[in-house]
């Protein structure tokens, strides 16, 4: 599959990750539970698709990167987790500003564990979608302290970083296999969080039936799907870009399907997503440095005529 149809998929599905906090708006459980729901169904969708199109499964052939698939999805229960008590704690905003430190962990580390260049471009993405996610989030930034939640967040920043690179290195196990064994870790990772928490009587109300189906068959188990398909085939520090698309999108849904009004600060923030990881991905340090030449010489002609 060439680059193009790789992001494709990838971009996808971090519109459709984008969309889950709407989703569970709809669902009244705990997060804990909800995350124990959402892989669960996940799961399920993903395993049901594996004997539907009679996938070979391949995972027992490679130990090792079986070992770093279920480590990944572990990482990633326990990051869903971590942040939905971050939600409860400090509320939507700075948790996700918090979480999405997790790419730039990411990039850190590439050059040591993936051989990546970090190039200028790539420093100047990431600063400017930081930029951006600060201006999206500002008052709360500012009016957040130090605290549990904070700490969840970071957590779960780190979790995150820890589900990427675990998942690129498991590079013989592909496609629906992947992410159905990244998500049986996730639910068993949520399973025991919800025992040892003693959160584990469940009453589920009609209303939220359907919307947790929708966030465990669409959301968790095609998302899913799409992402861990995808993430394999892309740099590391392209995977930590583009990433920022689903915080971002995040905003535009509630901007248009539930009325939200975007300030200025945060359309311009969005402004800034944008244009950092069109940078980071697209711009290449020689097209930087044939900028610069130009300028230069604007500069140099520029003088020139004032001096005439």
């Amino acid at each position: 599959m060439d680059n193009g149809k790789i992001l494709t998929k990838y971009v996808t599905s971090l519109m459709l990750f984008g969309s889950n906090g709407i989703v569970t708006s709809y669902i009244l459980l705990s997060s804990g539970q909800t995350v124990f729901f959402r892989t669960l169904i996940g799961s399920i969708f993903l395993i049901f698709a594996i004997l539907i199109t009679k996938t070979k499964i391949n995972a027992l052939k490679n130990k090792k990167d079986l070992f770093y698939t279920a480590i990944s999805g572990a990482a990633l229960g326990g990051a869903w987790i971590l942040l939905c008590e971050a939600y409860t704690k400090i509320g939507v905003s700075l948790s996700t500003v918090l979480y999405y430190c997790g790419p730039v962990i990411v990039i850190a580390v590439s050059p040591l564990i993936f051989g990546e260049k970090i190039t200028v471009s790539k420093l100047l993405g990431i600063v400017a979608v930081l930029f951006g996610m600060f201006m999206l989030n500002k008052s709360e930034l500012l009016s957040g302290g130090l605290s549990v939640g904070v700490l969840y967040g970071i957590m779960a920043a780190v979790l995150y970083s820890v589900m990427v690179i675990f998942s690129k290195k498991a590079s013989s196990i592909k496609g629906v296999e992947n992410s159905a064994i990244q998500l049986l870790s996730s639910f068993a990772i949520s399973a025991v969080f919800l025992a040892v928490k003693g959160d584990i009587s469940f009453n589920i109300g009609h209303e939220s039936i359907v919307p947790i189906i929708i966030l465990g068959v669409v959301n968790t188990g095609l998302g899913c799907f799409l992402y861990f398909s995808s993430i394999q085939g892309l740099k590391a520090q392209t995977v930590s870009i583009f990433g920022y698309i689903e915080p971002l999108s995040a905003l535009v849904y509630s901007a248009f399907i539930l009325g939200e009004r975007m300030s200025f600060s945060q359309s311009l923030g969005a402004v800034f997503i944008i244009g950092g990881v069109a940078a980071g991905e697209f711009i290449s340090d020689d097209t930087l440095r044939a900028a610069k030449r130009f300028m230069i010489r604007l500069k140099v002609f520029s003088k020139g005529r004032a001096a005439h």
